[in-house]
């Protein structure tokens, strides 16, 4: 399953390839927060639908739920999938942003794993990678202290 996974994340990734912005356009208001460098290698596609894969064996494995969640955003590795709607929210990109550091500091298969784990064990709103950047995504728009990012879930995963 896993690798069936991260092959249909790829042939995404590769399907969307000419539509991929860079994330280095936010390289002022995410001053602070994301080094340059990660912005300029981190992207995101404006969708009218987010692709989600739709296994049978991920409805098995109890994630339909998932699968079926109406979200603004998605991450896979180091490009995010983001709707019309949520493209000029900041908070939106800052949030997928964080999963994209995610992605870098535990590779696709850890990240994958722990990611279904999670969501197998807690829920969505209670999964601890989801918690992370909804905390950090909270901390940017009520204008806390500015940390760098990566270097922090690089600490803390």
């Amino acid at each position: 399953m896993l690798e069936q996974i991260e092959n249909w994340i790829d042939a995404t990734n590769l399907k969307y390839s000419s539509q991929k912005v860079s994330c280095d356009k936010f390289s002022n208001e995410f001053y602070g927060f994301y080094p340059a460098e990660f912005l300029i290698n981190a992207y995101y596609v404006v969708v009218d639908q987010i692709p989600k894969p739709d296994f049978a064996g991920l409805r098995e494995m109890g994630l339909g739920d998932f699968v079926d969640m109406d979200a603004a955003g998605i991450t896979y590795k180091n490009t995010y999938y983001i709707l019309p709607d949520a493209a000029k929210d900041l908070r939106v990109h800052f949030h997928e942003l964080v999963h994209v550091a995610q992605w870098l500091k535990l590779g696709p298969d850890v990240f994958i794993l722990r990611y279904i784990s999670e969501i197998q064990r807690v829920g969505y709103n209670d999964a601890p990678l989801e918690k992370m950047a909804y905390a950090l995504d909270e901390q940017f728009v009520s204008k806390g202290d500015k940390i760098d990012v990566p270097k922090y879930v690089s600490q803390t995963l």
